[in-house]
């Protein structure tokens, strides 16, 4: 039976500068899912200043770049999508996206959550496999041939899309982020430039709080230290700096780590993989 939710509060901000161009999503009743067409693919084209403007679905969605990087946000969480990542929403969830860089998407809506629907109740970042990728990237193509009928080809092509998705492994990959307005603002700075400032001091100056004030409220929050949380957020640049194909040594130089190893270990021992895989660039 296909999920149905009310829509939690869209994001309160987006993580981008001025000067962007703010579009509202392309059409998605047009590709909505049915019992006849349970899993549907949208394409679609991003500029690096594109915004998709935020928005929810009464059913599951699931999002990736075929090239280049996007942001997805929600209330709670932002990910950050490279080619090798997918990020699912569940039905309800109102989300926007935001270009990192050029990119080229690819979405797929579904009419039922792959397996346990109590698994995929909340928002989850997937590896991509060679085979989903292949899968989706057909699926689309058949989508603009076929838009207005049903064909076998189609439907056995969402049951494999369906049954890889299952499969998939999950990742963490998303950066929680809080209500409270004066830590949201803090906190999107921060991942707007990670470096900008060294210490929790200066980050906390920048809204107008005490490092005290900041560090309660990231515990009230969020559940976790200031310095958790940053490591996710550091995460997430060193996706973005891998998916341009940067070096792991130049990467890990720009976060402030003394050494590739150093950063090689925060990577291993946060998400139990090394960076080559965890980044995929393997």
């Amino acid at each position: 039976m296909r999920r149905t939710a009310a829509p939690r509060r869209p994001p309160s901000g987006l993580i981008h500068p001025p000067g962007r161009a703010s579009v509202p999503p392309l059409d998605p009743r047009r590709y909505a899912p049915s019992s006849q067409r349970p899993v549907r693919a949208k394409s679609r084209s991003m500029d690096g200043n594109m915004d998709i403007q935020a928005h929810f679905h009464t059913w599951g969605q699931l999002v990736f770049s075929v090239s280049g990087v996007v942001r997805v946000s929600t209330d709670r969480a932002t990910f950050l999508v490279p080619p090798s990542r997918a990020v699912w929403i569940p039905p309800g969830v109102v989300h926007a996206v935001t270009a990192v860089e050029r990119c080229e998407l690819r979405t797929l809506y579904l009419w039922t959550a792959p397996g346990d629907e109590a698994v995929w109740a909340e928002n989850r970042v997937l590896e991509v496999s060679p085979l989903l990728r292949e899968l989706v990237l057909q699926l689309a193509r058949e989508e603009l041939q076929n838009e207005d009928a049903v064909k076998d080809r189609e439907v056995w092509i969402g049951r494999l899309i369906l049954d890889e998705i299952g499969r998939a492994r999950s990742l963490q990959l998303g950066v929680a982020l809080p209500s409270d307005k004066r830590l949201r603002k803090l906190c999107e700075a921060v991942l707007a430039a990670p470096m900008r400032h060294a210490s929790l001091d200066d980050w906390a100056a920048e809204v107008g709080a005490s490092a005290r004030t900041v560090s309660r409220l990231f515990r009230q929050e969020l559940g976790s230290s200031y310095a958790q949380w940053r490591q996710q957020a550091l995460l997430a640049e060193a996706l973005r700096l891998a998916a341009q194909r940067k070096p792991m040594q130049l990467i890990a130089a720009e976060l402030g780590y003394a050494s590739a190893s150093a950063f090689t270990a925060m990577v291993t021992r946060t998400v139990g993989m090394p960076p080559s895989r965890f980044f995929g660039q393997t």
